[in-house]
C-alpha cells in the first residue's frame, strides 16, 4: 500500500522531537512490502526526515493539500495515490481514507501510537475492508 504519513503532530512535535516508535514502524512497513510517503501543508520535509534518520524510509515528499483534497494533489505535484492517510487531522483522514491519531504536541515516552497504527495498518492489509477512516482509540 501506499501510506502517507503527515509529518507536523503526527510524527514530529513542534519543536521537531520525533514521536516514539517511529523509525521501528517505518521499518515493519517496509519489510511488510509497504511504499512509505511523507507530506506536509507547510511544504516538502526532506531536512527534517534526514535529521531524524527517516530518509531511508521514505520513497517521496509532497506538499500535502489542505483542503479540497484529492483535487488539490494534482496542482501540489503529488504523483502517488494514498491508499491509506495517517494524520491527526480529522479532515483529510475522512476525504482520502486512513487513520487518525492523537497530535504529537510534544515529546511523551509513554506515546504508543506508533505502534497501534502497525497492528491497524496489518490488519487492513491481511483483510479487505473499504477505503474509509480509522481513528485511533485512546490507549492512555
Amino acid at each position: 500500500m501506499n501510506i502517507f504519513f503527515d509529518c507536523d503532530y503526527t510524527i514530529i512535535s513542534w519543536d521537531s522531537q520525533l514521536r516514539p516508535g517511529i523509525p521501528d514502524l517505518f521499518q515493519k512497513l517496509k519489510d511488510d512490502g509497504h511504499i512509505i510517503y511523507v507530506w506536509s501543508g507547510a511544504g516538502i520535509r526532506w531536512y527534517d526526515l534526514r535529521k531524524h534518520n527517516l530518509e531511508s524510509y521514505v520513497d517521496d515528499c509532497f506538499h500535502k493539500p489542505l483542503y479540497d483534497y484529492k483535487r488539490r494533489m494534482v496542482g501540489l505535484g503529488v504523483t502517488v495515490t494514498p491508499d491509506i492517510v495517517i494524520d491527526d487531522y480529522p479532515d483529510i483522514v475522512s476525504a482520502l481514507g486512513g487513520i487518525r491519531c492523537k497530535p504529537f504536541v510534544s515529546y511523551r515516552g509513554s506515546d504508543r501510537e506508533a505502534e497501534a497504527i502497525y497492528h491497524i495498518i496489518k490488519a487492513l492489509s491481511l483483510h479487505y475492508y473499504p477505503s474509509g477512516a480509522y481513528s485511533l482509540p485512546d490507549y492512555r
